[in-house]
């Protein structure tokens, strides 16, 4: 396959100047949104912003109805970066503004299971399609840009220019008004806009906005041999009915073994062999596990491929039908495995996150077994992966998990629950202010003996709400999140200080 440029004819002139307008009104806006700003509420209001711009910019306006539901879905996609600004949030508000960008454009596939394969290859040419549409503009004037014509063009603006200087410098001489109002020019206000950083900003602003604005998409060339096979009946060596056929029987016995393992270990909570703790066992296994569940699916893909030979055999899909729910239970002893751990280690930012990744590998074996049942296609597989995928992102980004994480290590530690390891308080410290309830909680449970573990707590807790009560507060990095945790420490049912 090979990735060419799709060439579109170029803007009508009213067009491009109404889409040049509001590129430099989106960059000027942006700027005092978001440049040496906390991120918060302007994320937020950017990515309205954008939706905006694209929706007046349309090729063929909307209706306002169509517009007003699209604007709605952007503030929908949106919402979490109100409650506070993460990666998870940015990246499922900025999916949204591209697929308005490419319903605008009327690029959106009649069928939403080719969406993801669009996205990709408009994604492909968002950093680049500002800087080739300047090239085409350059190449398009190429015939007018000698030096007798950029002279004249010169010349046009010369002479008002310095009439104009010399009648100021007059106006200046005879009323003092002037004269002050010129005094008072700060140019150092003017030299900030020259900062780098700044300028690497509007550049940047420039270019994702100029690309919702005049949306495209990379186009695909397949080069096949004028007399060679289809692509779907290619054999792939060492893949053939009978060594298909053998694999499946020793995969399924090999995972077989390890799941009647979990079985008796994890889930019937037989006494292990001397030496080894539960811990340890469910360490050593949760994220190998995991590796192997992919590579799984993978190989499931490949030998249940349209036209293979496990597409036409019913033996062949009975044994995948069974070694992806073996998977299943594979990922489900995997997050069994994490939830010793953590019981015997407490949680961590990390633990979190793998638990989810392997929810997720497990909702795409149940995914690739409905794609066999159903003889779905692959690019159904990859679009509904991919909706699953953005909505954990979504319920995500409205997730505080730091606190979540504190007040769990909390009721779980050795010194509230008398089980367990004791509580990690310096751990508790990088979480942030989300963490200061869990404290507080810690602080009001901890017995008046360890003054010790007390006052490290305590000098932790009031470091985090020094930290965050003097932070910039400014309304564009505002946020719900830190809203909450303002009213708490103004709350009289914190902790005296």
């Amino acid at each position: 396959m090979q990735i060419t440029d799709n060439l579109t004819a170029p803007m009508p002139r009213a067009r491009g100047a109404n889409r040049i307008a509001a590129l430099l009104a989106v960059v000027a806006i942006s700027d005092f949104l978001i440049f040496g700003q906390a991120p918060g509420l302007n994320l937020f209001l950017f990515a309205i912003l954008v939706t905006v711009a694209i929706l007046l910019s349309a090729r063929r306006r909307m209706r306002p109805l169509t517009a007003a539901l699209w604007l709605g879905l952007s503030a929908f996609a949106s919402a979490p970066l109100v409650e506070a600004p993460s990666p998870m949030g940015i990246a499922v508000s900025l999916g949204m503004v591209m697929c308005i960008a490419l319903v605008s454009a009327r690029l959106v596939p009649q069928r939403l299971n080719g969406l993801p394969l669009i996205l990709f290859r408009f994604i492909l040419i968002v950093p680049l399609r500002l800087l080739q549409d300047f090239q085409k503009h350059l190449a398009s004037r190429a015939e007018r840009s000698s030096f007798a014509a950029v002279w004249r063009d010169l010349g046009i603006w010369m002479m008002p220019l310095i009439l104009a200087s010399i009648f100021l410098l007059l106006f200046a001489i005879a009323n003092p008004l002037i004269e002050d109002a010129l005094r008072s020019i700060d140019f150092a206000f003017l030299l900030q806009f020259m900062d780098l950083w700044r300028i690497g900003f509007w550049l940047a602003i420039a270019a994702f906005v100029w690309a919702m604005l005049r949306p495209r998409l990379k186009h695909r060339i397949f080069r096949r041999r004028a007399h060679g096979p289809a692509v779907d009946h290619i054999e792939i060596p060492f893949l053939t009915h009978a060594s298909l056929l053998r694999s499946l029987i020793l995969f399924n016995a090999l995972f077989a073994m390890q799941t009647l393992l979990d079985l008796v270990y994890l889930w019937g909570g037989v006494d292990l062999p001397d030496g080894m703790s539960h811990a340890e066992y469910a360490h050593r296994g949760a994220y190998p596990l995991i590796a192997t569940a992919l590579l799984a699916a993978a190989f499931v893909l490949i030998a249940m491929r349209r036209s293979g030979p496990g597409d036409k055999s019913a033996l062949i899909r009975g044994l995948v039908h069974a070694w992806i729910g073996q998977n299943i239970l594979l990922c489900l002893s995997s997050i069994l495995r994490l939830d010793l751990y953590v019981e015997a280690y407490s949680l961590t930012e990390l633990r979190v996150a793998a638990g989810i990744w392997m929810g997720l590998v497990a909702a795409g074996l149940v995914l690739i077994l409905l794609r066999i049942v159903l003889r779905q296609s692959n690019r159904w597989l990859i679009a509904t992966n991919i909706a699953v995928l953005a909505g954990v992102l979504y319920l995500s980004a409205f997730t505080d998990f730091s606190a979540f994480i504190a007040r769990f290590n909390v009721t779980h530690s050795l010194e509230l629950s008398h089980e367990g390891v004791p509580l990690d308080i310096d751990y508790l410290s990088s979480l942030g202010p989300s963490a200061i309830p869990a404290l507080d909680l810690y602080l009001s449970v901890l017995p008046y003996d360890t003054t010790e573990k007390k006052r490290r707590a305590l000098s932790i807790r009031q470091s985090l709400a020094y930290g965050f009560e003097h932070h910039p507060d400014d309304w564009r990095s505002w946020n719900f999140r830190a809203e909450r945790i303002e009213a708490y420490l103004r709350s009289t049912a914190t902790i005296a200080r």
